[in-house]
């Protein structure tokens, strides 16, 4: 595997501008991840992929057909096109760090902008080989175009060296994963994969087969503006009961505050004057049971709010955006085994931990499609201090090469 062709590859593909948008209902979400897919198009012809089709929703599928004379699973593999609206992925400028020595990079002098392995101590465990990271003005997009770069390098691969023995394998690129759309108008029937597995993990090792139920929340509370000098018993602050709202969820369920299978509420976006004011939530749990009672107690401290005022000021709308993958995957378990031996093959040790996020593959098991998640070697997605190793993905790329084997075998 040639370092220098995957580095040329994931760095053609952050370039390119690929955000979508969370408040835009189109398929896809930004007609710029389209400037990807058509690149990625042309690209799968050129290296001998078969049945390539990008159609009208953004979702570019294609087929490497089986070198063996005997029956074998059809298997897939899925990334995705987009980058987080969460933080800007216009112009990126990638910078490379060859034999990293442990100590501070700096991303952006003028700035002062440093990764630095005292905050990010996981840089420590990538001591001697090549980083990739932003210049600190943008992400970089290893979520998840490391991914598609392992695909289609694992699939440019098994295409010249047709002595490695493979069944029919399936590989699709999707549109707007990161505004939880990303399998919404997935074919799993013409995708025709017995099973698949997303490349959209962080740290190298991996290995995912459960994830968060996720909802959103949109909480509206209307107040009623009168001019401050006369508004005893006539001004209703929607702020101030926002505040009370707030204060009203546990302090310790929050991001910034958990871990492991523990849940959350994340409130990510308030907007508002004493006129209205509207609250944005996120919640996640791994628990079914108690993911429905998180999404109840954000309606019964409406509710309470409420009565004490004594007017319907606040309007609470749930919808659900996914579930754990883990109801799903355990009658198949054989999936996830197959990818952990196939690690241990490599020498890398399997990490099996939940996902504290979401993925296309917890909508595509769901669909049918049973999608444990691998790792793509990225980390702090999302943000200014995005990196990859180039050996990460290099190790999926393995990765998904001796799945491609073992499930021949």
């Amino acid at each position: 595997m040639n370092p220098q062709h995957i580095i040329n590859r994931f760095v053609k593909y952050v370039t390119i501008d690929t955000e979508s948008d969370p408040n835009n209902p189109a398929f896809p979400s930004t007609e710029k991840q389209w400037n990807l897919a058509r690149l990625l198009e042309q690209e799968l012809i050129e290296i001998g992929m078969q049945n390539v089709e990008l159609d009208q929703n953004c979702y570019l599928m294609a087929t490497l057909p089986s070198n063996v004379d005997h029956p074998t699973p059809t298997i897939g593999f899925v990334a995705h096109l987009d980058t987080s609206p969460d933080f800007t992925g216009t112009n990126v400028q990638p910078q490379i760090h060859e034999n990293y020595d442990g100590k501070d990079i700096v991303l952006n002098k003028k700035e002062n902008i440093i990764l630095s392995p005292d905050y990010f101590k996981d840089l420590l465990q990538y001591k001697g080989q090549t980083l990739i990271t932003t210049d600190g003005t943008t992400l970089l997009g290893a979520d998840d175009k490391a991914g598609v770069t392992e695909i289609v390098s694992a699939m440019e691969y098994l295409l010249q060296h047709p002595e490695i023995k493979h069944g029919t394998i399936k590989i699709c690129f999707t549109p707007d994963e990161e505004v939880g759309k990303g399998a919404e108008l997935f074919d799993v029937k013409k995708f025709g994969a017995d099973w698949a597995y997303t490349m959209d993990g962080s740290q190298i090792g991996e290995l995912e087969y459960e994830n968060f139920n996720a909802a959103k929340a949109k909480v509206t509370i209307n107040g009623k503006i009168v001019h401050p000098g006369y508004a005893k018993g006539k001004m209703i602050n929607s702020t101030l009961i926002a505040n009370q709202f707030i204060t009203a969820l546990p302090s310790t369920d929050v991001p910034e505050k958990t871990s492991g299978y523990e849940g959350f509420f994340h409130l990510h976006h308030i907007s508002g004057n004493v006129e209205q004011t509207v609250l944005q939530y996120i919640i996640r749990d791994h628990d079914k049971n108690l993911f429905e009672q998180r999404k109840e107690l954000i309606r019964n401290i409406a509710d309470n709010i409420n009565k004490e005022i004594g007017k319907n000021l606040i309007e609470i709308d749930i919808k659900d955006q996914y579930y754990n993958m883990k109801e799903k995957i355990t009658p198949v378990m054989h999936i996830v085994t197959v990818a952990e031996e196939v690690m241990k093959d490599l020498n890398i040790t399997p990490i099996i931990k939940p996902i504290r996020g979401g993925t296309d593959g917890s909508q595509l098991s769901y669909k049918g499609l049973p999608c444990p998640n691998i790792f793509a070697g990225g980390h702090n997605f999302h943000g200014r201090y995005e990196y990859v190793p180039v050996e990460s993905m290099i190790k999926a790329t393995e990765v998904i090469i001796g799945i491609a084997q073992k499930v021949a075998q």
